[in-house]
Order: C-alpha cells, then structure tokens, then sequence
C-alpha cells in the first residue's frame, strides 16, 4: 500500500522515517520544506498539495500541531478530502479534539473513505525507535486493515472503541503527564534547596511508589541540563487546555487542571511559548535561587522498554464497535 503523510513535526518526522526505513512507499507533505527534503533525501516523494497526496495513496496520515491546523489541512480546496476516494484510510495521528476528529472522520466517510483517530504517546525518542504507543479509535475491521502499519509505527497498540475515543484518551494521558512534570519540578527543587544529592533523589523516586514514565525521562533530562524533550510549553497548553474543554463538555468540575494550566501559561509569557517544557522548574530555581541539576547525570533518555521483535496489540475490553 502506497502511504502519504502529512505534518513532519518533532513526532511526525520520526513516524514518517519508520515507515520509509521499512521499505514502505511513502510520499510526504509540510509546510517546512527542508523537512520534506531530508525525507525526499531518504527515498520518499514530495507532494505539491495534501489533495494531491491523497489521490495518490492508499491510506493518509495527518500528524499535525492543533485541531484548526488538522480542519484547514483536510477541508480546504486542495486539501486531503479533495483527494479521498471510495475505499481509501485517513489516520488522524495529531493530538485532536475528540469532538474534531469525529466531525472530520465523518466529512471522510461521505466520500466513501475510512476514518480512524490514532494519536501515539510516548515521547519523540520512543517514536524514532518504533517503541511507541498507539491509541486506535475506529470500527474494528478499520483496525486490523491497519494493524500492519500501525505495527511498524509502534509496540503497544491499542483498540479505544469507535473514533473519537482514541483522541479522549490521549487527552487524557497528555493531562496527567502534564500534572506529573509540574509535581516533579516541585519534588526535585525541594530536593536540591533541602540538600539531598540529586542523583540520590533520582534513584529514590525511580524505585518508589513515587515513579513514573515521566520521572524516568523529564526528570533526566531536567538533572542533565538538556530539558530537551521535543516538547513545549505552547503544546502543553494546548492538550491541557482540550482535557478542560473535554470536562466541561461533560460536566465534570475541575481542580488541579485549571491550576496546572495556569503554571504553564505563566512559563510561557515567562520564557515564550516555544520553551521547552520541561524547563517550567525555572520558575522554581528563579524562586529559590538554585539551578536543579544532578552532578554527572547521564546525558540521555533512557528508554526503560526497548523495542522487541514482534509488537503487541493491547486488547479493548468489551464488544467491539
């Protein structure tokens, strides 16, 4: 099956290059055009239009900054749904509303194409390594004709239900993973300002009750002085803010978002919106007069699950869609 992809971003770049060093036929599309170059470079074709894109493959992935991004990508007079014939997949691979992707999906469907949501999580690092995680929201014989791609682009994947539950849920984990980085800032500069040895603390947490995926890698790259994980401050505003807009939807009071929420909009008129994420312990070093860094800390992320021949499909509790 022919592929395209659209939206070669931190993420989406690295999702591309897998299916390539896969051997797959891939043509790709961004507004960055040195990013479609190095893909081009690797044995993938440029499109000139995500109309043209599309009408040339068999199956479309979006990877793309926001929701209005994805919409303008799809509808527009050259864009993706232009191009969607009867029997053609689009995967919607951005983090979304879940509202969004319905709509879309069902803008998809009137052409006689297949739609699923499937956003990844895990990080960049996981996502050049083939080791991340994929939510896949659609009916499931949409799921097992795209099983096979999907298992070259991740190791665990798992089936949520129909569309639009997949990006519910990666809302979801966006917003705990948010609420654990700012807890963790917290954690580790009370650490540094009481006198522990860093790395210590490091250790303590990683074996304890305490520990998380994302201790075991901002927390490394906080105390290695990088704070480079791909991620910034204007993408954690943007998930946190579609889990707030998730729970008013549904009437469910909020309390630790709206704060979390508000620490991360005082980062970025801080330090810009395009500062790296995990440099949100500034506000606390700045506080207290301390720089939080782990003397020696290794100088990488260590991926705790490396990828294992084979991958694993996770399965949906209860009756398919």
């Amino acid at each position: 099956m022919r592929i395209g992809f659209i939206g070669l971003g931190n993420v989406g770049s690295q999702l591309a290059g897998n299916l390539l060093r896969h051997g797959i036929d891939l043509t790709v599309r961004d507004v960055d055009p040195e990013r479609v170059a190095a893909l081009v470079a690797r044995g993938a074709r440029a499109a000139d239009s995500p109309r043209e894109l599309a009408a040339g493959v068999g199956l479309v992935i979006t990877c793309l900054p926001s929701p209005a991004v994805s919409a303008q990508v799809m509808e527009r007079p050259d864009g993706v749904l232009a191009g969607l014939a009867r029997g053609k997949i689009w995967l919607e691979m951005s983090t979304t509303d879940p509202a969004e992707a319905r709509r879309l999906a069902a803008r998809v469907e009137e052409r006689g194409a297949i739609a699923m949501d499937c956003p990844v999580s895990g990080g960049c690092h996981r996502a050049a390594t083939g080791n991340i995680s994929i939510f896949a929201g659609g009916s499931r014989e949409a799921f097992e004709r795209v099983l096979p791609v999907l298992a070259i682009l991740g190791q665990r994947i798992l089936h949520t239900g129909p569309v639009g539950s997949a990006s519910m849920l990666k809302v979801l984990t966006n917003y705990l993973c948010t609420v654990h980085l700012a807890a963790l800032a917290e954690a580790l500069t009370v650490a540094k300002v009481s006198g522990l040895d860093l790395n210590t603390t490091y250790e303590g947490i990683r074996i304890s009750s305490g520990n998380s995926f994302v201790h075991e890698t901002e927390s490394q790259v906080i105390l290695n002085g990088s704070r480079d994980i791909n991620f910034t401050m204007d993408l954690v505003i943007k998930d946190v803010g579609l889990f707030d807009e998730l729970a008013r939807a549904h009437g469910v009071p909020l309390e630790l978002s709206p704060l979390v929420l508000g620490v991360f909009r005082d980062g970025a008129r801080r330090y810009g919106e395009r500062e790296l994420s995990p440099n949100i312990i500034r506000r606390l070093e700045e506080a207290c007069g301390v720089r939080v860094l782990g003397e020696g800390f290794p100088p990488q992320i260590v991926d705790t699950e490396p990828k294992v021949p084979g991958y694993e499909v996770v399965p949906r509790r209860g009756p398919a869609p």
